[in-house]
């Protein structure tokens, strides 16, 4: 089962009582394996990684403690980038509050192909995504899918010809900005599922694509 919430507020209170990102608490329903905030796309954050993305090899990783901040000297300086911490810090906070977790493992990765082409679940508890710039993640809804064909394949076999992909109809594609919450095969009472998703194409016209990965650290 997915859930998906509009919200089309450009500032996203960590956590407040009246904002529909509590509602991300509903990955943690034990039917629930994705969980998906669609927001706005940025401006001005749009036009900072336009010039930056290029200068930013293939990205960084970085643990942050619960409360700190991302260090400004990790990104290019240029107009944008105060915006773009800004949202990576919120995106932090939410997390962190949402997984009750003393610390965080961001990863801001920058490439120019799918980075996972293949669909798989990931080995871990619950993972929060965040493409902002190019396309976003692909999943598979479990109805529409052949666990059993999940794992290595050939290189030469595409997931539309390996049988894991039982209905085309049951894959979707999250939207650039949108904060999406998967739920992995670690999670407690989750073994054996989580949810089924890959990394796009990307087109040569939208390179790079700058995707935000986050996990809870204890």
């Amino acid at each position: 089962m997915s859930v998906t919430i509009q919200y089309r507020s450009q500032q996203l209170p960590e956590m407040e009582p009246s904002s529909e990102l509590l509602r991300l608490i509903d990955i943690f329903e034990a039917e629930t394996q994705v969980v998906i905030v669609k927001r706005n796309p940025d401006p001005v954050i749009d036009a900072y990684l336009a010039v930056v993305a290029h200068q930013m090899g293939s990205g960084f990783r970085h643990v942050l403690k619960a409360g700190s901040t991302v260090p400004h000297h990790l990104l290019p300086a240029h107009t944008g980038q105060e915006a773009f911490v800004a949202d990576l810090n919120q995106l932090v906070g939410i997390f962190a509050d949402l997984l009750d977790c003393p610390s965080v493992g961001l990863r801001l990765e920058v490439v120019n192909r799918a980075m996972c082409p293949r669909f798989h679940v990931d080995h871990v508890g619950i993972r929060l995504l965040c493409t902002y710039r190019g396309p976003a993640t692909e999943w598979l809804e479990d109805a529409c899918a052949d666990r059993s064909k999940l794992g290595p394949a050939p290189p030469d076999v595409a997931d539309e010809d390996s049988g894991v992909i039982l209905n085309p109809a049951g894959i979707h594609r999250a939207t650039p900005y949108a904060i999406v919450l998967l739920k992995g095969s670690q999670w407690q009472g989750n073994e054996g599922s989580g949810i089924i998703h890959r990394s796009p194409t990307v087109p040569s016209n939208t390179a790079p694509r700058v995707l935000l990965a986050l996990d809870a650290l204890w």
